[in-house]
Order: C-alpha cells, then structure tokens, then sequence
C-alpha cells in the first residue's frame, strides 16, 4: 500500500473509531470529510458502512495486543500497563455496541478471533507471573473489572488483580513441604 494510502486508511480509522463512538447515526460522507479524503477514498479502502465498523474493532483489538511497545518494560508494568489499556479497549467496544451490531446483523462476526487474541497477548504478558495463574481466569477478572464505570475504583480493582497474580505465582513457586 502507498504511503498516502495507508496514511488516509489510519486517518479513516481514527475519525470513524471517534465518530461511531459519539454518532449513533454519523454518515460516511461525514466521516470522509473530518478525515479531509473524499468519499472515494473512503469506499476504496472500506466498501461498506459495516466493513469500517469491522476495520475500527479490528483496528482497536491489534492495538490492544500489540506487545512491542510493553517490550522493554519490566514483567510486571507491562502486566499492568496492558490490563489498562485492556480496560480502555472494553470501554471502546461498549461506545462502539450500536454500530457492532448492524456489523453482527450484517453476518460478520467480528468478534470471532477476538477472545484468543487476547488471552494470547495476556498469557505472553504473564510469562514468569503465569505460574499458577490461568490466563483465561485472568481474563475473566479483567472483563469484570471493565464493567466498572468509576475510573479511580477500577484501577484499585486492577491493583487488587495484579496483586492476586503475584500471590499466585508466589504460592506456584515455593517448593512443597514434605508430609510429617
């Protein structure tokens, strides 16, 4: 793809993520103008309303589990760091519901891969932590967690995880004592 290709598909993506989000109705066109293309442009990269609204979950999810930009942290702020913007992706998704489904209605399922993705990216995350602790229970713990609306409590929710993956892997660790 050229370069002003994909700098015009990434800006698409940007305003549509904003707009459907906000505009339960917004139109294409209105899309393709914030994004300064012509409409053109944007059936060219996305033929249909329901195939950018599959591109923006799609977009959101590679961000999520892109683990190149936790590489050089330590495990455990990396850990931390991706089950915050775990709880951001889940806050997207939900501002996304309404144009999710006219994707769900339409036949696509664009949630298929999603979960697997995610327990992948979190069970790589986990690494040394993960003794003891199964990345699908993870998973759940954060999924409740983001249904939290208040900001300041989730994050002591996600510090209460956190601490909970550190007794886990603690309790893996330590050597079993010999019966009396």
């Amino acid at each position: 793809m050229r370069a002003d290709a994909a700098r015009n598909r990434a800006l698409l993506l940007e305003v549509a993520l904003d707009a459907f989000s906000h505009e339960k109705d917004v139109t294409l066109g209105a899309i393709a103008k914030k994004a300064g293309v012509g409409i053109g442009t944007l059936y060219r990269h996305f033929p249909t309303r329901e195939a950018l609204i599959e591109a923006v979950y799609r977009a959101e999810l590679e961000k999520l589990c892109d683990l190149a930009p936790l590489a050089d942290l330590p495990a455990e702020q990396a850990l931390r760091e991706w089950m915050d913007r775990f709880i951001a992706y889940i806050a997207t998704k939900r501002d996304l519901k309404d144009a999710l489904q006219a994707v769900i209605a339409s036949g696509v399922n664009p949630f298929e891969h999603s979960r697997a993705k995610m327990v992948g990216a979190l069970q790589e995350l986990l690494g040394p932590l993960g003794a003891g602790n199964e990345p699908a229970d993870v998973m759940a713990m954060l999924v409740a967690v983001a249904q939290n609306d208040d900001p300041a409590q989730a994050r002591r929710m996600l510090d209460l995880v956190m601490d909970g993956i550190r007794f886990g892997a603690a309790r893996t660790a330590r050597p079993a004592r010999a019966p009396r």
